[in-house]
């Protein structure tokens, strides 16, 4: 039996051992690709979660406001006592 390698045959071995490694990193690179696109979708939602929003903001800051001119009031009337008993 003997063993005839004509030109097809070398040409589908050359063809077959450059094109089966890129296709194995084509498909890797695609699969990561995937994999990169759902983290960074997971992402924005997580981060979206941790934002405060305008309103929220502005209502602790009127508490604020509201709290210190309260302080305020309480420091003017202590001031007012203390002055006119002297």
């Amino acid at each position: 039996m003997e063993i005839v390698v004509d030109a097809h045959i070398i040409w589908n071995v050359i063809l077959t051992l450059i094109l089966a490694p890129i296709g194995f990193l084509v498909r890797n690179i695609v699969a990561e690709q995937q994999r990169l696109s759902i983290l960074i979708n997971r992402t924005r939602e997580e981060v979206a979660k941790d934002y405060v929003t305008r309103d929220q903001i502005e209502k602790d800051f009127q508490r604020m406001i509201d709290t210190i001119e309260r302080i305020d009031e309480k420091i003017d009337r202590l001031q007012s006592k203390t002055y006119f008993q002297e």
